[in-house]
């Protein structure tokens, strides 16, 4: 499960982050509150969390309920934002307008022009991920607490899909989350192996190792 950290006050003024070390507002933290009451139910087996305090605040509430410790995890942090970390919506229009507007359509430029690629942070991200779940038992839970431009490219990544189409997937919101089961089909296992073309229908694919069951939902999808 991809969990975004909850709200800071650069978020709330439109800031890019980045690898920016901002710390959760007041919102933020009550975000991270109250979706760990729900996140607790999921029984997780391990945290992992970013290295930046945004990410290390919100898991803290969710271990003070399940008494699973957080483990930091540097490789699940926000994609790198170069010149454009600090920059509130508009001056990255007026002095970055033609990349911002290629980059929120999904183009893999490098942001602030030393930044990094969408590819380059879903790669790190998914063997952070994927190193992780080594000791993860059968049917038991990772929760991966990060950011939302990581998230999305990571689970952009472990769908397989083709990075000019991941622009269709909308930002997460603060404090929402994304999760994915390994498996392509409904009930299957954590562990369960990818699915090999048969010998008879040599011409379909294999079974994606990891399904999409929900996308961005947050505590608000459960009280209304």
């Amino acid at each position: 499960m991809l969990w975004r950290h909850g709200r800071t006050q650069w978020n709330a003024e439109q800031r890019f982050q980045g690898h920016s070390d901002v710390p959760l507002d007041e919102v933020g933290l009550a975000q991270a509150r109250a979706a760990a009451q729900l996140l607790a139910a999921m029984n997780p087996s391990k945290i992992i969390s970013s290295d930046l305090m945004r990410s290390k605040d919100s898991a803290n509430e969710l271990a003070l309920l399940t008494g699973v410790t957080p483990i930091e995890e540097p490789g699940i942090r926000e994609t790198n934002g170069g010149a454009w970390e600090g920059l509130n919506r508009a001056e990255l229009q007026a002095s970055f307008g033609d990349d911002l507007k290629a980059w929120a359509a999904g183009s893999n430029l490098v942001p602030g022009g030393t930044g990094e690629r969408r590819t380059d942070v879903a790669a790190r991200v998914t063997a952070a991920i994927e190193n992780h779940l080594v000791d993860v038992p059968d049917s038991g839970t990772l929760i991966v607490a990060t950011h939302g431009g990581s998230a999305r490219a990571a689970l952009c990544a472990m769908l397989e899909l083709d990075p000019a189409s991941w622009g269709v997937f909308g930002v997460l919101g603060n404090c929402s989350w994304s999760v994915l089961l390994e498996g392509g089909s409904p009930g299957g296992s954590l562990t369960q192996v990818v699915a090999e073309p048969s010998e008879k229908y040599p011409d379909i694919p294999p079974t994606p190792k990891w399904r999409l069951e929900s996308y961005n939902e947050s505590v608000a999808d459960f009280i209304r």
